[in-house]
């Protein structure tokens, strides 16, 4: 696995490492896209700084800033040969945070990371632990600082057929609408597809949005789409675009906004203060602050950008 693989490659890999029975293999091949024209550019953001996590040292990944600013929920290097974790840390500014260690309670043997929280403490994240059964992989728990309790499968949101893989997700500050990645994977254990959808908690628990094609319609175009992240009104929605895994390209951080809730997106404008190898944003409950991770020199760093 190369420095250069996303998230979605890595839990392939993750996921032939563990033997699963839907994968024939990991040979070569990659998502094949065709890359749209070019976009238009959002520049409200600017001022991209490194984040500072005091008394942690590794590679960062999946930021997620709590909706209340008190934690950066990330995860380390998404690799099979690195027991990928999540990590937690509390605020001291905007771009410092003090490291607090292993999220307790959240972690297993398996691939564990993409964290995410709503303001009623619902704890969400992807994991590989139970996936060559359940052929599911997104869990929740509830949050406190002392760690994640009565950790359980996110029902309603997995395709359930094998190569389908949910890799990323992030729920909404109220709880109620649950956005995630959907990867096809081929029978040499290569992603394909990834598209963003979301789904919408009812009584019985989360069911897949019957309008989500439609609002979406705009944003899975151009390649792969994953790595969602919604603002607090709901009207802004970033993620990671990457228009083809095989043809030299690397995946960038747009943002999409609509006008009121249910309202399909506009046209996906890319952002321009996250250049290089950018993807995972997560924004802030104020909109004024983006983190997101960014690979430099073979490693994995949390950045923030600003706007006004």
């Amino acid at each position: 696995m190369t420095d250069t693989a996303t998230r979605a490659r890595h839990l392939r890999a993750a996921l032939c490492a563990t033997a699963l029975v839907l994968l024939a293999g990991c040979g070569g091949g990659g998502a094949v896209g065709t890359a749209p024209p070019s976009p238009p550019t959002y520049v409200a953001f600017s001022n991209v700084t490194p984040v500072t996590i005091s008394g942690y040292a590794g590679d960062a990944m999946e930021p997620f800033i709590s909706r209340d600013g008190r934690f950066l929920f990330f995860n380390n290097r998404n690799d099979p040969a690195t027991d990928t974790e999540l990590y937690y840390a509390s605020r001291i500014d905007d771009r410092t945070f003090t490291f607090l260690g292993p999220v307790p309670g959240a972690n297993s043997a398996q691939l564990d990371g993409v964290p995410s929280l709503d303001t009623l403490g619902n704890f969400y994240f992807v994991s590989t632990r139970s996936y060559d059964v359940t052929l599911s992989t997104l869990y929740t728990g509830r949050f406190t600082v002392a760690g994640v309790t009565g950790v359980a499968l996110v029902d309603g949101v997995s395709r359930l057929r094998g190569g389908a893989v949910n890799f990323d997700a992030e729920i909404s500050p109220d709880g109620g609408t649950l956005w995630f990645a959907d990867g096809d994977y081929g029978t040499q254990g290569d992603l394909r597809a990834a598209r963003l959808s979301c789904a919408t908690r009812g009584a019985s628990g989360f069911a897949r949005e019957a309008g989500s094609d439609a609002v979406l319609a705009t944003v899975n175009t151009g390649g792969l789409n994953y790595a969602p992240a919604i603002s607090a009104d709901g009207l802004e929605l970033f993620f990671t675009r990457w228009p083809s895994t095989t043809d030299g390209s690397t995946p960038a951080i747009y943002r999409a906004a609509r006008t009121g809730a249910g309202v399909p997106f506009g046209t996906p404008e890319l952002v321009a203060a996250a250049s290089g190898f950018v993807e995972a944003p997560s924004l802030s409950a104020d909109a004024r602050t983006l983190y997101f991770h960014r690979l430099v020199n073979g490693a994995y760093a949390i950045y923030s950008a600003q706007r006004p």
